[in-house]
């Protein structure tokens, strides 16, 4: 199974209301995007146009890859966008800003590909199954960009109060992923750490700008420049731990209320997530209505089993509740929030196997359904074909392969003849010489 071969393979619409104003300060466009993310697209557009982070809103941050169309207003000014990867269509003004309140849903349109027949047959059974039980409402490997870009956890220097390693991960710390110049504008910052009176000779530096500036006045003061991020990236540097913190509660908790057996793993950017194929009664009866805490220093526990497999993540990572205070960062905190358990995909649909063009001898089709905001569809993707996954293919042919060599019975080896002593090989070669020859001949008379 394969996804985003293309970037046409990955679409999402985004369903959404907004009060419209004829002399509302924002304005509200639809913005088509490919291969960029939210964030890269908006400072695009405060580059383009000289407009101020504060100044930019929209609803929900955007998978990178494929093509997606989402709500973004602009503040006091009226911008015109047209390139391939980035269209800004105006849609009306607003007297507030755009937040996840405003969308309704998203509609998915996913393409999967290098499928096998076999794969296909198995899809209407999976998509039954994927809409009698649900999906867990995890949060999937794109929650997750610090980690992968080597920066780790950085609310985890930020609990323990190491304000500078958090700033050095966020503004220092280039990723071997990123082929941009941003690469290297934090490579120029890591080699010139402390060297505040200097400005990164690349250009897209001024988004640091800010921070570099807070450190020429107070050099070491690396909490007033973190307060100085971005305040939605400041929410994603706690929201990114808190979201791990949620996965591994919510799959001990799954293991502790379902059977093994009917647990599938699916790996992603953290490890593996455990989605049920079937729930036991009691929580079937329960499960569409069923929450599951973000935790914060204020979280109160309703459920006992929910609140044991909260504690014994806390406890693993050396934490309490009451430490889920960054010290002296009121910029930074961990809130409390509940998100649903289960998600059920809306108008869930596979469209007929085509011949796929990407892979030779193989199929396609095209997945496509709704989800609330804040679910992922990575996911409901690798969940209906969770047999075609690249971990349960490669666990499949370790089954199916024999794991030995049928023995074949040895036969036995003849016994070598006795060896001859030196007197015997002495008389052989004696009467073959005789022999050789021939008869003696009589004596004459």
């Amino acid at each position: 199974m394969k996804t985003k071969q293309r970037p046409e393979d990955f679409s999402v619409v985004e369903s959404y209301r907004f009060t419209p104003s004829k002399r509302g300060e924002w304005f509200v466009y639809r913005m088509d995007k490919q291969k960029l993310t939210t964030f890269g697209a908006v400072e695009r557009l405060r580059e383009r146009f000289h407009v101020k982070r504060r100044d930019v809103s929209f609803c929900g941050l955007k998978d990178k890859q494929g093509r997606t169309e989402q709500l973004i207003a602009v503040r006091g000014k009226a911008v015109e966008l047209q390139e391939p990867d980035l269209k800004l269509t105006l849609l009306g003004r607003s007297d507030r800003a755009l937040s996840a309140e405003n969308i309704v849903s998203n509609r998915f349109s996913v393409i999967v590909r290098d499928l096998s027949e076999k794969d296909v047959e198995r899809l209407p059974e999976s998509i039954a199954e994927v809409e009698r039980v649900g999906v867990v409402n995890y949060f999937d490997s794109q929650r997750f960009g610090f980690v992968k870009h080597g920066q780790g956890f950085i609310a985890k220097d930020l609990l323990r109060g190491d304000f500078e390693a958090a700033l050095k991960a966020l503004i220092a710390h280039p990723s071997e992923l990123d082929r941009t110049s941003d690469a290297k504008i934090k490579a120029w910052i890591r080699d010139h750490w402390g060297e505040w009176r200097l400005n990164p000779p690349q250009e897209g530096w001024q988004k640091y700008r800010p921070m570099l500036e807070r450190l020429r006045e107070r050099p070491k003061d690396y909490g007033s420049a973190l307060v100085a991020l971005d305040r939605r990236q400041r929410m994603m540097v706690v929201f990114e731990y808190q979201s791990a913190l949620w996965n591994d509660a919510v799959r001990r908790y799954l293991h502790e209320k379902i059977a093994g057996k009917d647990l599938i793993p699916l790996r992603y950017q953290l490890g593996a997530l455990a989605l049920p194929r079937a729930l036991p009664p009691d929580l079937a009866t329960v499960v569409s209505s069923k929450t599951f805490p973000l935790l914060g220093p204020d979280t109160v526990f309703q459920d006992p089993a929910i609140e044991a497999a909260c504690r014994g993540i806390l406890a693993r990572e050396k934490l309490s509740l009451d430490k889920l205070v960054v010290p002296r960062l009121n910029a930074f905190h961990f809130k409390h929030e509940e998100r649903p358990l289960f998600v059920v995909p809306g108008k869930l649909h596979a469209g007929e196997p085509k011949p796929d063009e990407e892979n030779r001898g193989r199929l396609k089709v095209v997945l496509s359904f709704t989800l609330p905001p804040g679910a992922y569809a990575t996911l409901v993707v690798r969940r209906v074909l969770w047999y075609a996954t690249d971990e349960h293919q490669r666990a499949r042919e370790t089954e199916e392969r024999p794991t030995k060599r049928p023995v074949r019975p040895r036969e036995p080896k003849p016994k070598p003849p006795p060896k001859k002593g030196f007197l015997e090989l002495q008389r052989e070669k004696k009467a073959a010489r005789a022999a050789r020859r021939g008869p003696a001949k009589p004596r004459q008379p």
